[in-house]
C-alpha cells in the first residue's frame, strides 16, 4: 500500500504543480494587464507594477490549489485509467474505501499548503503590495472617504482622516460619551503611533472637556487611548476579507460585536478561511469518480475539461454563497460550508453509481 500511496502521489502532485502553475501565469498576466491603466499615473511605473503582481502570488496560490487540485488529480487518475493502471489497482483489492483513503493521504499535504499559504503567507503579502502599491502612487488608504475613517470603540467615536501605508494614524478626532451617550469631550490630535499594550500614542493633541456648566481646553503633548484595535485589525482596510489571517479576523469580529456592530461579511470570511484547506480533500474525492470510467480513447481530454468547468463552478459558487450568507443574514457555517458539502454530495452519489456498474 505504500508503494502505491507514493506512486499515486508522484503522480498527482505532479499534475496538480503543473495545473498551478499554469493558472498562475495565467492569472499573474491578467492581474498585470489590470495595473497597465495605472502606469504613468502618479509615478507609478512599470517595475512597481511588476511587484505589486509578485506580492499578489501567495493569495492566487491560496485561492487556486483546490482548484489545480481537482484538474491535477483529474488528470493523473484518468491517464491511469486509459493506461488500465487503475483497473489493475481494483483487481488487487483496492476497494472505493481504501481508495478514498489513500486520496485522503496525498490530499494532506494540500491541506497542509492551503492553510499555510492562507494563515502566515497570503496576509503579509496580500498588506505588504497595497503597501507598496500605496507608497508608489503616495496615496494614503482613507484617501476616498470625504470625512476619512470611522471608527467605534466602546464608549468612543474615532474619526482618522488619514492612515498612512505604514499604518501610522494623521488627523485623528476622538468623541468620547458617558454612559447616558451625552458628549464628555473631543480630542484632536496630529497624528497616532501604535505603541503595543499602552495602545496608541496620539500626539500634539487639543482636548476640549465638557463639564456640566462649562468646557475647557487642554493643551496635551500626547494622549493614550487604549484599545483592542492594532495596526493588523485595521488591516481590514487593506485587505479583502478573504485575504486576512484567522487570528485578524477573529479579533476583528470580537471588535465589532463587543460594539454592537454587523459582522456578518467577517465571520463567513472567517468560517471560509478554516474550511477552505478542507476542500483539497473534497475535490480528490470528486475526482475519484472520474478514473473508475473504462474509455480508453478520447476520455482524458474530455475529463480535464470537466474538471475545469467544475473548478469554476466551485469558485463561482463558494463567492455566490458569501453573497448570499451576507444579503440573507445567514448562519455563517450555512454561508462557508455549503459550496463544499455540495461538492462531497456529488463525488459520494458519482461514486455509488459507479459501484452499481
Amino acid at each position: 500500500m505504500k508503494v502505491l500511496t507514493r506512486y499515486l502521489a508522484s503522480q498527482i502532485y505532479v499534475a496538480t504543480g503543473g495545473v498551478l502553475v499554469a493558472f498562475l501565469g495565467l492569472f499573474g498576466f491578467f492581474d498585470l494587464l489590470n495595473e497597465l491603466d495605472s502606469v504613468g499615473k502618479d509615478g507609478y511605473q512599470m517595475h512597481h507594477a511588476l511587484v505589486y503582481v509578485l506580492l499578489l502570488v501567495p493569495g492566487r496560490v491560496y485561492e487556486l490549489l483546490p482548484i489545480a487540485v481537482l484538474i491535477g488529480s483529474l488528470y493523473a487518475l484518468t491517464t491511469l485509467a486509459r493506461n488500465s493502471e487503475i483497473t489493475v489497482m481494483r483487481a488487487s483489492g483496492l476497494s472505493t474505501a481504501r481508495a478514498l483513503g489513500v486520496l485522503a493521504a496525498i490530499g494532506s499535504l494540500f491541506v497542509i499548503a492551503t492553510f499555510v499559504f492562507g494563515e502566515y503567507v497570503a496576509p503579509p503579502a496580500e498588506r505588504a503590495a497595497q503597501q507598496w502599491r500605496l507608497t508608489a502612487t503616495r496615496s494614503n488608504v482613507s484617501q476616498e472617504l470625504s470625512s476619512g475613517l470611522w471608527i467605534r470603540d466602546g464608549a468612543l467615536f474615532v474619526n482618522v482622516r488619514t492612515l498612512l501605508p505604514d499604518r501610522t494614524l494623521k488627523d485623528v478626532r476622538v468623541y468620547e460619551f458617558d454612559d447616558d451617550h451625552a458628549l464628555r469631550s473631543i480630542a484632536d490630535a496630529a497624528t497616532g503611533q501604535y505603541e503595543g499594550a499602552a495602545g496608541w500614542k496620539l500626539s500634539r493633541v487639543a482636548r476640549t472637556v465638557f463639564e456640566k456648566t462649562s468646557t475647557r481646553v487642554e493643551q496635551l503633548d500626547e494622549l493614550y487611548w487604549k484599545s483592542e484595535l492594532t495596526p493588523e485589525v485595521l488591516s481590514v482596510l487593506m485587505v479583502v476579507p478573504e485575504r486576512m489571517s484567522v487570528s485578524t479576523l477573529y479579533a476583528y469580529v470580537a471588535h465589532l460585536k463587543e460594539n454592537g456592530q454587523k459582522a456578518d461579511r467577517y465571520e463567513i470570511a472567517l468560517w471560509k478561511k478554516l474550511a477552505y484547506p478542507l476542500a483539497a480533500l473534497v475535490m480528490l474525492a470528486l475526482a475519484l469518480p472520474f478514473a473508475y470510467g473504462h474509455d480508453r480513447m478520447g476520455g482524458v481530454s474530455l475529463k480535464v475539461f470537466l474538471g475545469v468547468m467544475l473548478g469554476i463552478g466551485f469558485h463561482l459558487l463558494n463567492g455566490l454563497f458569501s453573497n448570499l450568507g451576507v444579503i440573507n443574514a445567514w448562519p455563517a457555517p450555512v454561508a462557508a460550508l455549503t459550496p463544499s458539502l455540495l461538492f462531497l454530495c456529488a463525488a459520494g452519489v458519482m461514486l455509488w453509481l459507479q459501484e452499481r456498474r
